[in-house]
């Protein structure tokens, strides 16, 4: 199963579960945690596109690698959780890895650590 399946199937899995065991706020808190986590997963799968065909158009690993900074960003700033916050931390360490291995010229960056921080943000945004 990809990435990016899993991390939807976290993020749907969250949907259903969260309604039933938060209040407002944490339901507003988790929802946007959720949200971005989804935005997280759609930009990682454009980046893991992107860096397949990087001999074709290096700037689309660029620009998804600038949409994931954009969530990254925003949730950074929407949590208090120790373990959310780590994996922010580390998926942003992850993007800024590979943005400089696609300025030193490498085509073909190792987006593994970007990947396993997003899979990680899409669990610790799931409730439960």
């Amino acid at each position: 199963m990809s990435a990016r399946r899993r991390i939807a199937l976290t993020i749907a899995a969250a949907a259903l579960i969260v309604p039933a065991a938060a209040g407002c706020s944490a339901l507003d808190k988790a929802l946007d945690c959720v949200e971005t986590a989804d935005a997280i997963a759609t930009s990682v799968n454009k980046l893991q596109e992107a860096v397949a065909s990087a001999t074709d158009d290096p700037t689309k690993a660029r620009e998804a690698l600038d949409d994931i900074d954009r969530e990254l960003a925003g949730l950074g700033d929407k949590t208090d959780n120790a373990d959310l916050t780590k994996a922010v931390d580390d998926l942003g360490t992850g993007v800024d890895n590979v943005r400089k291995s696609i300025e030193n010229g490498d085509a073909t960056p190792d987006i593994t650590p970007v990947t396993d921080a997003a899979t990680e943000i899409g669990k610790v945004c799931t409730p439960g």
